[in-house]
């Protein structure tokens, strides 16, 4: 059994840190608990709990956010527990009980974006941590059950998979007046039923360049970390909002060239590719004079 590490990870609000796990922690979603009473259903929320500075808990796909009090500050206590959470994982113990006779008020919405051959359902329910792109069934395999068995319809090409939505992008040989009712209520179907969504952690684009490169995401330059943190803070919620997603791939210092991930909706859309680099490099060059001179756009 592969070991699990767990690392700390600072948030935008520092009354609360992430413990990120190396591993998947739990398939279905994610839980949030105010206190121990409403953790019942959580065997490690309920043990976080009896440390007193701790206000809530949040469990999602591979990492635990905790909110503490401030009657302590996380640099005395983060380490402390780290380690509790990693040895309560590597014992093998609970991390979250479901219900499975109880079912979800599910809500799955069907919406057009801009690229035709792609559909965004939204729903009410958290999904994934961590975006997901799967671009056939072989890839669905590895990483997502919910999209292997989206893949199951002969005219889905590929499948995108966010915090709240998935994105599907059809073949040309059906409209999506015919098909988008069948595929919004077998996604509503299979979320109620609680089945697996991410079976494994998908990695990243920049993730994928470090695999090349040998370089970290700890090792990213300054000019890097601002341009993911401007794709962040500005770029993303207006493509999420689509259906699609942008991610950092690289940073050419000596070229000042900047590469992008275009993936769900945005992949491959007449459109996308050069109002977004376009409105990326515009954005970019404003905000960061003098290190820019262009945006490449990668379909995923």
């Amino acid at each position: 059994m592969k070991e699990i590490n767990i690392q700390i990870e600072n948030t935008s609000n520092d009354t609360i840190v992430k413990f990120v796990s190396n591993s998947l922690l739990i398939n279905t979603g994610s839980h949030e608990y105010n206190n121990i009473d409403e953790a019942k259903n959580s065997p490690l929320a309920q043990q976080l709990f009896y440390l007193p500075f701790v206000k809530k808990v949040f469990i999602a796909a591979n990492f635990v956010a905790i909110q503490r009090y401030d009657i302590v500050e996380w640099a005395d206590v983060q380490e402390e527990v780290r380690v509790q959470i990693e040895n309560y994982l590597n014992e093998g113990n609970s991390i979250v009980k479901e219900d499975t006779t109880k079912k979800e008020a599910i809500e799955v919405y069907a919406e057009v974006t801009p690229n035709p051959a792609v559909m965004k359902f939204g729903t009410n329910k958290a999904l994934t941590q961590s975006d997901v792109e799967l671009k056939n069934i072989e890839e669905a395999n590895q990483y997502s059950p919910l999209a292997k068995a989206l893949f199951t319809f002969p005219f889905v090409k590929e499948v995108f998979i966010s915090e709240n939505y998935v994105s599907v992008t059809k073949y040309d040989v059906v409209e999506w007046n015919e098909i988008y009712q069948e595929i919004r209520s077998f996604i509503r179907t299979y979320l109620q039923e609680k089945k697996p969504i991410i079976s494994k952690i998908q990695k990243t684009p920049v993730e994928q360049e470090e695999v090349k490169t040998g370089i970290t995401t700890d090792n990213l330059d300054d000019t890097s970390v601002k341009i993911v943190e401007i794709l962040n803070e500005y770029i993303k919620p207006a493509v999420a909002s689509d259906g699609g997603n942008i991610a950092f791939k690289s940073y050419n210092a000596e070229t000042k060239e900047v590469s992008v991930v275009l993936q769900g909706a945005c992949s491959g859309c007449p459109s996308s590719t050069i109002t977004l680099k376009n409105g990326i490099e515009t954005m970019l060059k404003e905000m960061l004079p003098n290190q820019i001179n262009e945006v490449i756009a990668i379909n995923g």
